[in-house]
């Protein structure tokens, strides 16, 4: 038995250069626009057994948008950034340049105080490892692009360090497929394939 996921990352509402650690921000109307234009081509997700999102507003909005009616998962909400919620990188990096340094270099480091990477690595996995297996079931799962980053360092077994080498792009998918501790990346169009293992 094996279930099939499919991430699709939540629309944005800012350049890539002024996300903010776990952004609460809703959709602007460029996000909107953008959630518009993929519909055509992401409403066949819809048919997922199981249709999820993350706690974010913009992934909220986003599943909506797309017409998934999704299930809010706590364990999908973006990592636990401590007192840089909020911040850019650039913002974190100006106030503490030493404890962005000792973050971005160990994958245990908590110095904002919140979760580890490899903490909000290990809670995805763990998300992952416990959806329901039925055989041939499918699943959506629309979440901020560091949550998707997180899930596929999990999937491929990779070194944490992997996470700040995948570009995960708005609105964009990707699958993955298998069971608890068994994953694999599946890179095969995603949104015009049917969604069965």
């Amino acid at each position: 038995m094996a279930l099939r996921v499919t991430f699709v990352a939540a629309a944005g509402s800012s350049s890539v250069l002024a996300e903010r650690f776990e952004d609460d921000r809703p959709l602007d109307r460029a996000g909107w626009d953008e959630v518009q234009r993929a519909v055509p081509d992401l409403l066949p997700l819809a048919a997922a057994d199981l249709r999820y999102c993350s706690p974010a507003p913009r992934s909220r909005a986003t599943g909506e948008g797309l017409g998934y009616a999704p299930l809010v998962q706590l364990a999908l909400r973006d990592c636990d950034m401590g007192r840089w919620r909020g911040m850019t990188l650039g913002e974190a990096m100006a106030r503490e340049p030493g404890a962005v340094d000792a973050w971005l270099a160990d994958p245990r480091a908590t110095p904002h105080g919140g979760e580890s990477l490899l903490d909000f690595i290990r809670r995805l996995g763990g998300w992952l490892d416990t959806r329901p297996l039925e055989d041939g079931c499918g699943a959506v799962a629309v979440a901020e692009p560091s949550v998707i980053r997180a899930a596929l360092v999990y999937v491929l077994k990779a070194p944490p360090a992997t996470y700040w080498s995948i570009d995960v792009r708005s609105l964009s998918t990707i699958g993955v497929a298998g069971r608890p501790g068994r994953w694999s990346l599946c890179l095969d169009g995603v949104s015009a394939q049917p969604l069965r293992a």
